[in-house]
């Protein structure tokens, strides 16, 4: 005799629901587990955008830092090959080595999204001119050695004395303007330019304010930013501080005057700074401005120029 098996409109009533109650519970352990997955993978695509934001905020202060030493060192070259003839020509024969490294500083820079390798590469790159710039310096001191040799013997050397003398006429031009643009790049620059006002505890102690009437003096704080042609010795830098109603400040402590400036003309300044520049470094400087008057309510304006140019510029604001 053959068993007879349940058919599946014969299974049991509890057999039924039991299987329904299996299949709500994985449906409902699916959903949960699909809205974790959501919500994880949205915190980690938050987590990948700020990263991001944090490295193309780098790439690009990288970016600006290569750019201006490869100025810096453009600068070097334009004055050493103005200034010589005949290492203007000793460069032109080199041409196609400097254009290659230029262009490809170029590319690299001008990328629209320039990697950190890219950076690198182009940070090389100006490595390797101030490098060939460096090779031109020795090769001035070798042509301004065999020129002390050829004063002395001038007399036995007459005609190329006055090839030298047409040389030195033809380059008079070039050379003050390779002095120009020396001058001007010479000029030194400000970042992270801070002016906070100070409250004078009578204990001696200091405290931040905005409160125009707790305000005891102002503290002016910068850097200066490295630069590869200023010399090292001492610089001069005048402070413009101007009170929310655009008046100069005047303190008798400080040494107040008149700067002829590039750009604005002559114009009056608070005081003047005295710093120890050292070249191709950055110096923090920092100095307190004590008024006279009471502090006013407003903006108070503070203007640093050096070399003639304005060169930063800050903003403290008292309630």
């Amino acid at each position: 005799m053959n068993p007879t098996y349940p058919s599946a409109g014969n299974l049991p009533q509890n057999k039924k629901k039991d299987n329904k109650t299996s299949i709500i519970i994985l449906l409902a352990i699916a959903l949960i587990g699909s809205w974790i997955y959501f919500i994880y993978s949205k915190n980690q695509s938050n987590n990948v955008i700020t990263e991001k934001d944090a490295q193309y905020a780098v790439l690009d202060s990288t970016k600006n830092s290569v750019q201006k030493e490869y100025d810096s060192a453009m600068v070097r070259l334009n004055e050493l090959t103005q200034t010589n003839t005949e290492l203007d020509s000793l460069v032109k024969n080199r041409n196609t080595e400097l254009d290659a490294i230029k262009n490809r500083f170029r590319i690299l820079v001008n990328k629209q999204n320039a990697s950190a390798a890219d950076l690198a590469e182009a940070r090389k790159l100006v490595g390797e001119l101030n490098s060939r710039i460096d090779d031109y310096v020795n090769e001035i001191q070798r042509l301004q050695g065999e020129n002390q040799q050829l004063t002395i013997d001038k007399s036995n050397l007459s005609s190329q004395n006055k090839t030298l003398s047409s040389n030195l006429s033809s380059t008079e031009t070039a050379k003050k303007q390779a002095e120009s643009q020396v001058d001007v790049g010479s000029t030194l620059n400000v970042s992270f330019f801070t002016i906070g006002a100070i409250h004078e505890k009578s204990s001696g102690k200091e405290k931040s304010t905005a409160s125009s009437k707790r305000a005891d003096k102002l503290r002016i704080a910068f850097n200066l930013d490295p630069n590869r042609i200023a010399t090292s010795g001492i610089k001069y830098l005048y402070v413009v501080a101007k009170d929310p109603l655009d008046k100069i400040i005047k303190e008798e402590a400080l040494a107040s005057g008149i700067i002829d400036t590039r750009e604005e003309g002559k114009i009056d300044y608070t005081t003047k700074i005295e710093v120890d520049y050292k070249q191709n470094q950055s110096q923090n400087v920092s100095f307190d401005l004590r008024q006279s008057e009471k502090y006013m309510k407003g903006n108070y304006t503070i203007m640093v120029y050096q070399n003639g140019f304005k060169i930063g510029q800050g903003i403290a604001v008292l309630k």
